[in-house]
């Protein structure tokens, strides 16, 4: 297979295209890592068929965090978490960690490619993508569950809920839709299946969910993540047999892909223990990391409070070699030049098999176990894949890395949206026949300078 070859820095955007593929299916597998389609020995027939039969990447950069909501978040808008937004899975606010997550579309703060579809006159379909809820798609099922009962409140339009469970998946209970049970990524992709054969939509975009809890409940090479694999691999062959059920094999593009990658995890480090032992944290707080398992994000209460930083960076510094190791600091301009949350004063990112906690009890230094994502994107085991086939797919190109805001713009050519993925480029040779190139604009300078 050839070889891509790609100068980051300076890649150049594609002018607009006439549409390449009639319909897009954008498959997102939680937790996916290249080597399950690189490495024959997982248990995924299918997409190694997409990979050997299209054009796939070898690595793919996440966004800093590496965790489900701003990845996705990029995905869908070609943009960065400091300009789309969605900066962690749950929002930090003025009173500390909420716990509440981005769940509304409503948050994401630039264009998304379902705003391109609606705008355009196309329609789109969702399954469970996060951020999704009252986004201007035509038949949604965003992630939002009422804990304990089968009820989604913000599926539309109304009654497609009912529709789905009397014709693609029969009654479903509450723990058929719950990250311990294979049954949730079977039942997504017959919603998906369902949709495509009686609306066919022109955007679908579907989130496969249980690689990704195996993966944090066992590690890497758990028994349970071949399980959790094969059944994902089971969900993408039912959509591909939707697709051509419905007839629209020759005009459909399929991209599989995901959010991160995965780490084994031996160690739990919880910086919020040190503020706490220091007077900085509890209910009247003056600093507080806000978690994302494999980084944490230092907040300030108020924001311009630089004896309180000093201070956190005084007791950070006053930590042993043996707990120093674990960790390194991201500085704020580091943080600005990869995108991450602007609000925040620095970051620390992991080491790998490090998680970092969000709690402010118990020791500083523990074990841990499984495994965690969240990490900075600077190495192997935390990148996630991507995998191109179809209509207006190139077939036999190889790309050896690319970045989860590179998505975006391949769905928009394919589709002939005029759409402008702010930090993300078309990368050449996925599409065929690519055809008069623009430079790409520095917008907001250094984030597009991670490339």
């Amino acid at each position: 297979m050839a070889s891509l070859c790609l100068l980051f820095s300076t890649l150049p955007v594609l002018a607009q295209q006439p549409k390449q593929a009639k319909y897009v299916v954008l498959i997102s597998i939680d937790g996916l890592r290249p080597d399950f389609y690189l490495d024959p020995s997982w248990p995924t027939p299918n997409l190694q068929f997409l990979k050997n039969n299209g054009t796939y990447a070898e690595g793919v950069r996440g966004v800093f965090p590496t965790v489900t909501y701003p990845s996705h978040t990029t995905i869908i808008t070609g943009a960065m978490p400091a300009r789309h937004g969605i900066y962690y899975n749950t929002i930090f606010s003025d009173s500390g960690s909420t716990g509440t997550w981005y769940r509304d579309e409503k948050y994401i703060q630039t264009p998304t490619l379902w705003d391109a579809v609606h705008q355009a006159g196309m329609t789109s379909a969702c399954l469970s993508w996060p951020v999704s809820v009252g986004a201007p798609i035509d038949y949604n099922v965003p992630e939002s569950w009422e804990r304990g009962t089968n009820i989604n409140p913000n599926v539309a339009p109304a009654g497609l809920w009912e529709e789905i469970q009397q014709n693609a998946t029969g009654k479903l209970s509450y723990n058929q839709m719950t990250l311990n049970n294979l049954a949730i990524d079977e039942n997504l992709s017959r919603m998906a299946a369902y949709l495509l054969k009686k609306y066919k939509p022109n955007f679908t975009t579907v989130h496969i969910v249980c690689v990704d809890h195996a993966q944090h409940e066992t590690g890497r090479s758990g028994e349970e993540v071949r399980k959790a694999l094969a059944s994902a691999d089971h969900a993408v062959s039912n959509i591909l047999e939707a697709v051509e059920a419905a007839g629209i094999a020759d005009s459909t593009a399929i991209i599989v892909t995901g959010d991160h990658g995965f780490v084994d995890i031996n160690t739990s480090f919880n910086p919020n223990v040190l503020l706490a032992r220091n007077g900085l944290g509890g209910k009247d707080w003056k600093a507080m990391f806000h978690s994302s398992s494999g980084s944490a994000f230092l907040h300030l209460k108020n924001k311009g409070d630089v004896k309180t930083l000093a201070k956190v960076r005084a007791i950070m510094d006053s930590l042993p070699a043996s707990v120093k190791r674990l960790y390194r600091i991201v500085e704020k301009a580091e943080l600005d030049k990869i995108g991450a949350d602007p609000h925040a004063a620095f970051a620390i990112a992991a080491i790998e098999g490090v998680s970092i906690s969000g709690s402010a009890n118990g020791e500083l230094v523990r074990a841990g176990r499984g495994g965690t994502h969240g990490f900075f994107p600077e190495f192997a085991h935390i990148e996630t894949g991507f995998i191109a086939y179809g209509a207006g797919i190139s077939n036999g190109v190889v790309v050896p890395k690319m970045g989860l805001e590179d998505i975006a713009p391949v769905i928009a050519h394919l589709l002939g949206l005029p759409f402008t993925a702010p930090d993300g480029v078309l990368l050449p040779g996925i599409i065929k026949s690519q055809g008069r190139r623009e430079n790409r604009p520095v917008v907001n300078g250094n984030i597009n300078d991670t490339k």
